[in-house]
């Protein structure tokens, strides 16, 4: 067995006790996110994280870079999509790393000492080296991950929320009324144009109401996407009216050569409710 298989068999013969070190000095006081929980099943994963993260980090002194990596970072992507890491703040996760790092360091000068005088300080040099450039890639592979899954969330919040302030709301069996409120730029256009499209398929809507009397301007892109719904819903045989529409609305869709000439309009919603006999309207 060459000493870099000896020092990777020593570290693993030292991963659990690496783990119980690192979490027994935390500094609680100050500890925040995962690193604060008292739950002890977060406790738990936490400790079992830290551990498989040992059982990589050992072979870095038996592999290349590139094959370590390639396996090593389904551990970071884990961890960057971790419920309770995405809700801990990165610099004190990129605190920890450095935290274990120096007990890298640590461990490795013990190993020596073990085979004291058989270890060319050649090596030694090259081991500590090797680690810290090792644990500043990682460093820098999971601040990415953990900005991707960031993002990630971040634009399925937002999605989320364009579909909640663009809701179809049913007012009897086939018919219903989509207000539209707010500032509406050309992402969320596009997004209430492919919800209402889905919410009318899924309630089997056959009239809805399109009201902008909350809408107070509109640009070209969100004029058509606008013209374009009702286009679109026509084609799919449901019949929509539009109300509320503001005069700096209409203006723009005039400007735009936007014809409304096959779109029942009312100046109101109450208005256009009030055209179905069905509906009571107080």
């Amino acid at each position: 067995m060459n000493q870099n298989e000896q020092l990777r068999t020593f570290l693993l013969n030292n991963a659990k006790r690496l783990t119980e070190e690192w979490y027994d000095s935390l500094d609680k006081n100050n500890a925040v996110g995962v690193y604060a929980s008292t739950d002890s099943k977060v406790i738990q994963t936490l400790k079992e994280q830290n551990y498989e993260f040992h059982l990589y980090i050992c072979n870095v002194f038996i592999e290349d870079e590139k094959p370590f990596f390639e396996e090593f970072e389904v551990w970071i992507h884990k961890i960057a999509k971790d419920n309770e890491h995405t809700r801990t703040p990165i610099s004190s996760i990129i605190k920890e790393f450095m935290r274990v790092r120096k007990q890298y360091c640590d461990l490795i000068d013990e190993f020596v000492h073990t085979y004291e005088g058989h270890i060319e300080s050649t090596l030694i040099n090259a081991w500590e080296q090797h680690i810290i450039r090792i644990f500043d890639i990682t460093i820098l592979k999971f601040v990415t991950a953990a900005e991707e899954t960031a993002s990630t969330q971040l634009k399925a919040h937002q999605e989320m929320i364009h579909e909640l302030s663009s809701p179809v709301i049913t007012i009897k069996k086939d018919v219903a009324l989509l207000p539209l409120v707010g500032d509406i730029d050309t992402a969320r256009a596009k997004m209430i144009l492919e919800s209402t499209l889905h919410q009318c398929a899924d309630k089997h809507i056959a009239h809805l109401y399109i009201d902008l009397s909350g809408v107070v301007m509109v640009d070209t892109m969100v004029a058509h996407q606008i013209f374009q719904l009702i286009d679109t819903l026509n084609l799919l045989g449901i019949k929509s009216t539009l109300s509320g529409i503001r005069p700096e609305v209409a203006q723009t869709a005039i400007q735009l050569g936007l014809s409304f000439e096959n779109i029942p309009i009312k100046s109101n919603l109450a208005q256009a409710l009030e055209t179905d006999i069905n509906i009571t309207v107080k």
